[in-house]
Order: structure tokens, then C-alpha cells, then sequence
């Protein structure tokens, strides 16, 4: 393969580079120094400058062609009037990025950020972060023995992190902590959830764009949307407030008025001013919970709010200007709304960049455990006592938790609700089985109506495996076939109920293959997991 050639990038040193007479030589001048070096071959110095300085640039130029004969010099007049202005730097380096004729296949760039001014190295460093500018800052320094008239020396500075085992070790560790930050330290098991955590904390550090949480009711939404902006908090990334609003619970004239404002004598009623939950966002995060119920108008001026950061309070003729994050929560179908023509297109376009569906809790019956533990914790902390079960109670309550039977219909509000009450019950700290015991015919007879709804579409095991093979199973067989079916056709995948049946066992193994067990089970049956899908 061909080596590449060298292209150095850089302004001309109106005070380092600007010595003159024949005592310069032994001046360290940083343009000329770099082309000095006998271990580098430069083929192209695309030298930059502002101002009236095109006869420094030639007499530069003259000096690197007696040093370094093959290195061309391309001098270029950058148009900027002052050399420590941000917006006109940028500009300049920007402009002259645009129309050059980067060739990184056959070239290897250096960003050379020894001289300029301040700003000018600032601005240097940030394209060539951005990859406006493809290549790597190269940084000079003069020689230890002043005057000695060597070239003293260089270092290359690759803004790939991963290059740099230590800086990249302490990022990743950030960005760790920010995903534990996300789930409170909940050591959750469920991959599909740790994954898009993952993808959620990097969205939340680098993105201001709405984001949309679906999932049912209970799910976590609102706890997730306050672990964002409190992590975006933590990174000094929003200066304002968390407002939070069910849309559910706005009906009639005074939905404008709660999200938009109003000012006084707007309506009947309305006495005084009154900003709005849109302005009281501002600089901050607004969660809009069950945003499918807005109504259409509700729907028009937020969509304006969010593309135009501006909107008129209620009776209003002045805008007002308000700059926050949305953050919507759904467990509607959106797309479906859309359809039916109850959800603005452009709205759900606007809002759907980043979409994220929360599973509920009988999609991660792994992570009921780790829950349990944590939301004893937090009751502890709340109540000044530690609480615990004992051996037998506890595998008594998880038998059950992750039991079809165990319907979790809210969800993790279910699960806190369970944890409080028996925290609660528990003398001297201990929840023992009684206390279970009872807990779980509470739960039975909450979630009975939802049960019963359930047994009129109870599977029809002989529809499914035949006559024949029905009659020669065992009860014990039959009833667990029946379960494992009717667990297949509530889940999306065969990965999805593999992770489900087998919850617990999966954790004593190295390498468990939750698809490949459920598929040999099923096999037993002459069953597929395509059959029970299309069924």
C-alpha cells in the first residue's frame, strides 16, 4: 500500500514565525521548525493568514523551501477582520473547510495548533473534533536550550479516544455511572432494557431533541423522564426546571390555559396572568405524560412551541419565548392515533426522533428481584428501619411473582405497592411467610376480574396438539403445555418467551440459550414457535 502523504495545516505565526536577518536561524519559529525535522517528510504546508501579512508568509515560505526543498507552500487569505472574534474565526475556518479539496484516502492531515491566537487554536481544535478539518492536531514546542537552533519537537494528538487507554477508560466510566444513574443502581438482568438504557443515556448527554416514551401504564415512564433530566442536571446541561403533566387529567378551555398561559381577562375567571407550564420549562425538561390525549388544537401550538421555541398565551398578541426538552410518555399506539385521525402527523413526525418502548413488568420478570431489593432499600431510607425477608418468605413471594399467576397489571406501581405493604406489616423488620401469604391473596383477589377476563380465552389445548396426543398426556403434562403456550402467544419472540419461562434458571448459566430450550420443549409436542405465533 502506498504512504500517504503529509499535509500540514496552519496560520502563520505573525509574532513566532516573524524573525528576520541571519540570526534567525537560531529563533525557534514553529512553521519553519516543523519542515525541519529529519524524521518528517512534509509534502504540502497549506499556510493560512489574515491581514497584511503576505510578505511574512513568502519570506516563511522562502525559509521551509531551503530547509525542506519537496515541501510546496500554499499560502491562503482567510477573510476575517479580527483574528480573536469566535463567530469570524469559526466562519473563516469554516468557509475555507468547505472548498477544500480534502483527500483522506491519500493524504494524511495535521492541524498544526502552535500558532494563531487564542481563539484561532480554539476554533482549529473544534473543527478537526467536528471532522470538519480529517485529520489529527499536531502541536510543536521549542527547543529545552534556547537558541540552540534545533527544531525542538512535535507531538501528534488524535482526538480518537479510544486511542488513549486512560482518557477512554475514564469516559467509559461516565458513561457508566450515567446508565446506573438512569436505573438508580437497579441491577437490572433484562438485556433488551440495559440495552436501550444504554442508548438512552448517550441520547440524554447529547441530544436536546424530544424524546417519546412508550409503555403501559406504570411501566416507569415518569420515573425515567426525572432520572433525565437529573442526569442532564448533573452534566450542567439544563439551567431550568422539571415540569411534569398528565395530559389525562386537562379538559376543556383550561387545557390551553394550564400548558399555554393566559393574561388577565383572557376568559371568565381568569383574574391575573398566569405563564403556563411551557414557560415555567424554560431552560429545562417538560414531560408531557399520556400526550395522546391532547387535544387537536392543544396539538397545533405545541408543535409550534417545540419547532419555534415561541407561542402566544391564551388572549395573548405577544409571543412568548420559552426553550425547553420534551419529553412525551404514551401507552397508546401513536401511529395507530394517527391513522385514525386522532394524533397530528406532524406532531408524532416531530416527536418521534427518539422513541423508546418500556417493557412492563411480566416482560422482565428478571428484573422483579432486583426491584424487590431496591424499593425495600428505599423504604428503609424513608422509614429509618431496615426491612427484609426471611429465606423461606422470600422464595415463597418470587415463586409466585413470577408465576403466571401474577398478572402485574400496573406494573411496577403494582410491585411497589406489594413491597410497601408488607415493609409495613413486618415486625421488627422481618417479612416472614404469613405476611406473604396474605399479600398474595391480596394480589389474587385485586387482579381476580382480570383473571376471570382471561379464562374465557383459555387455550383449547386440544385444538392446538390434536386428539391423539391429548389423550396420552398426563395432567401434570397438559397443564404446563397449556402455561408455556399461553406464555408464547402473549410475547413477541421466541427469545422474548424463552426469557420469561425460564427467568430463574437462565441465571445459573454461563451461557444460557433461552430460544434454543423453549424450541426443544415445544418440539416434544410436535409444536414450532411459527405455529403458535400464527395461531
Amino acid at each position: 500500500m502506498k504512504k500517504k502523504k503529509t499535509v500540514v495545516i496552519g496560520f502563520v505565526g505573525t509574532k513566532l514565525d516573524n524573525y528576520r536577518g541571519s540570526s534567525r536561524w537560531d529563533k525557534w519559529r514553529p512553521s519553519i521548525a516543523l519542515t525541519q525535522h529529519q524524521d518528517l517528510s512534509i509534502a504540502r504546508f497549506e499556510l493560512l493568514y489574515n491581514g497584511p501579512y503576505e510578505k511574512l508568509v513568502d519570506e516563511v515560505a522562502a525559509d521551509i523551501a531551503a530547509v525542506s526543498p519537496d515541501t510546496q507552500v500554499v499560502p491562503h487569505t482567510l477573510e476575517m477582520r479580527d483574528a480573536w472574534d469566535f463567530e469570524e474565526v469559526y466562519g473563516a475556518l469554516f468557509d475555507f473547510a468547505k472548498r477544500y479539496p480534502f483527500d483522506p484516502d491519500h493524504e494524511d492531515y495535521w492541524i498544526h495548533i502552535t500558532t494563531g491566537t487564542h481563539v484561532v487554536q480554539i476554533c482549529m481544535f473544534l473543527m478537526t473534533e467536528a471532522r470538519f478539518f480529517p485529520g489529527r492536531l499536531v502541536q510543536t514546542s521549542p527547543p529545552r536550550t534556547p537558541g540552540a537552533g534545533t527544531p525542538g519537537s512535535y507531538t501528534l494528538i488524535d482526538l480518537d479516544l479510544s486511542r488513549y487507554d486512560q482518557i477512554a477508560q475514564r469516559f467509559s466510566r461516565e458513561q457508566m455511572e450515567g446508565v446506573a444513574f438512569l436505573k438508580s443502581g437497579i441491577a437490572t438482568r433484562n438485556a433488551e432494557f440495559n440495552t436501550m438504557i444504554d442508548e438512552i443515556e448517550r441520547v440524554a448527554i447529547r441530544s436536546r431533541s424530544p424524546m417519546l416514551l412508550m409503555g403501559p401504564t406504570g411501566a416507569g415512564k415518569s420515573f425515567l423522564a426525572r432520572r433525565v433530566y437529573e442526569l442532564k442536571k448533573a452534566r450542567h446541561q439544563v439551567d431550568g426546571r422539571f415540569v411534569e403533566l398528565n395530559c389525562a387529567t386537562l379538559h376543556g378551555d383550561g387545557a390551553a390555559s394550564t400548558l399555554f398561559g393566559h393574561i388577565k381577562g383572557a376568559f371568565t375567571g381568569a383574574g391575573s396572568d398566569r405563564p403556563g407550564l411551557l414557560k415555567s420549562a424554560d431552560k429545562g425538561v417538560l414531560f408531557l405524560d399520556e400526550i395522546g390525549e391532547l387535544g387537536a388544537d392543544e396539538q397545533a401550538m405545541l408543535l409550534k412551541a417545540i419547532e419555534d421555541k415561541r407561542f402566544l398565551s391564551v388572549g395573548s398578541d405577544h409571543e412568548v419565548r420559552s426553550d425547553f426538552q420534551l419529553i412525551a410518555g404514551t401507552n397508546r399506539d401513536l401511529s395507530q392515533d394517527v391513522v385514525a385521525g386522532r394524533f397530528r402527523e406532524d406532531l408524532y413526525a416531530r416527536i418521534n426522533l427518539w422513541t423508546y418502548s418500556l417493557p412492563g413488568l411480566r416482560d422482565r420478570v428478571e428484573d422483579i428481584e432486583p426491584n424487590l431489593d431496591y424499593l425495600l432499600a428505599q423504604f428503609g431510607e424513608e422509614h429509618g428501619q431496615m426491612v427484609r425477608f426471611n429465606r423461606e418468605a422470600r422464595t415463597r413471594f418470587m415463586r409466585f411473582a413470577r408465576s403466571p399467576e401474577a398478572l402485574w397489571s400496573g406494573n411496577f406501581r403494582d410491585l411497589w405497592a406489594s413491597v410497601t405493604r408488607m415493609a409495613t406489616l413486618a415486625q421488627s423488620g422481618r417479612i416472614n411467610e404469613a405476611i406473604v401469604a396474605d399479600e398474595v391473596a391480596r394480589l389474587q383477589r385485586l387482579w381476580r376480574p382480570q383473571l376471570a377476563r382471561g379464562a374465557e380465552h383459555a387455550i383449547a389445548l386440544e385444538a392446538v396438539i390434536g386428539e391423539q396426543a391429548m389423550v396420552q398426556l398426563d395432567l401434570f403434562d397438559a397443564l404446563q403445555l397449556e402455561a408455556v403456550i399461553k406464555v408464547c402467544r402473549q410475547s413477541k419472540s421466541l427469545s422474548d418467551a424463552g426469557r420469561k419461562l425460564f427467568g430463574v434458571s437462565r441465571g445459573a448459566k454461563a451461557k444460557p440459550n433461552d430460544a434454543d430450550r423453549l424450541k426443544k420443549y415445544l418440539a416434544r409436542f410436535g409444536l414450532s414457535w411459527d405455529q403458535l405465533a400464527a395461531s
